[in-house]
């Protein structure tokens, strides 16, 4: 792609010449009671609300109440975008080593999304392990909740017309048009990710979390990771915003998103030929069922009429035999 092309063009109407000679050019932010309020931010605030309720309302069949996400949430949102910007800025030291107050304006833009990953691993490690609840299955939720978030988040980037790739004369381009300026048509990679993403989604939805699929506490995050990963070392590769690591020529996201493709898809192969302990969910039903047993037996023997013999009188008993032996 052509180097004098922004990598972000909120002022160009956007359009898809394979839906037809139409165009769209919305504002990438409106008022309200005074305050400038951006579409990129609502669309991410809608993307995390339905990861959060939709984690919720799986969470009991991975053994974890819903209350229990939203406690989670307060840790890891905040933890997830100190990661994701700490992340833009190890990879942008150049930019921000001589004036290290520029960290702090996430406002300006500059996160990365496989540092919000990282960071939220480790503080549902963290938390799983003060709650007695395994790490595998709080990531199992969380990772399905994240793919979720991640098919209506990456439209994010269609409201502000970034992160797109390079030019292209692909049947699916999306033509951008600034005032003044000739249409460029790039590869449209955010709806890229968000197909890909929301893929992975229903294999998760319809195929993972169906009874008996899970064998194991972790195996839909190993899944998730696996998946997100081979669809972003791909995609990765047409961006025109990429990060790199310094000194070379390789792509950050995209080095990650392949390393964690490939070693998760060895992971899976590796564990489906292994035993292993039963779901969290599936031994918490079973602790349940056992605890309810002796309960329901001892109710039972309660209600259950005595044996007809044992409503016997004995003293007539014993007068009927005297009067049979007189």
């Amino acid at each position: 792609m052509d180097s004098s092309i922004p990598t972000m063009m909120r002022d160009a109407a956007i359009s898809f010449p394979m839906l037809g000679d139409w165009s769209i050019n919305f504002p990438a932010s409106f008022e309200v009671f005074g305050f400038t309020v951006y579409f990129y931010g609502v669309v991410m605030a809608a993307a995390f609300i339905a990861a959060v309720l939709y984690a919720a309302h799986k969470s009991p069949q991975v053994g974890i109440k819903g209350d229990d996400i939203y406690g989670l949430v307060l840790w890891v949102l905040p933890m997830a975008i100190i990661g994701c910007r700490l992340y833009y800025v190890a990879s942008e030291w150049d930019r921000y080593k001589d004036n290290l107050i520029e960290i702090l304006y996430i406002w300006e833009g500059g996160i990365a999304m496989y540092g919000g990953i990282i960071a939220g691993v480790l503080t549902v490690f963290i938390w799983s392990r003060a709650k007695k609840i395994p790490v595998g299955a709080t990531l199992d939720i969380a990772g399905a909740g994240l793919m979720l978030g991640q098919v209506i988040g990456r439209w994010a980037n269609f409201v502000n017309r970034e992160a797109f790739g390079y030019q292209t004369d692909i049947f699916c381009r999306m033509g951008l048009t600034r005032p003044g300026e000739e249409t460029v048509y790039v590869h449209p990679t955010f709806l890229y990710e968000s197909l890909w993403n929301l893929a992975g989604f229903l294999v998760i939805n319809f195929f993972w979390f169906r009874k008996g699929r899970r064998k194991y506490d972790g195996q839909v995050f190993i899944f998730y990771a696996m998946w997100y990963g081979a669809g972003r070392a791909w995609i990765e590769g047409l961006r025109t915003d990429s990060l790199y690591i310094p000194g070379t020529e390789l792509r950050v996201s995209q080095v990650v998103a392949a390393v964690s493709a490939v070693t998760c898809f060895i992971v899976l192969l590796y564990n489906s030929a292994r035993r292993h302990r039963e779901p969290y969910a599936v031994r918490l039903a079973a602790e349940a069922q056992a605890a309810q047993g002796p309960v329901e037996e001892e109710a039972k023997t309660q209600d259950d009429p005595a044996p007809v013999g044992d409503n016997i009188d004995t003293d007539n008993a014993e007068k009927l035999e005297e009067d049979n032996n007189g």
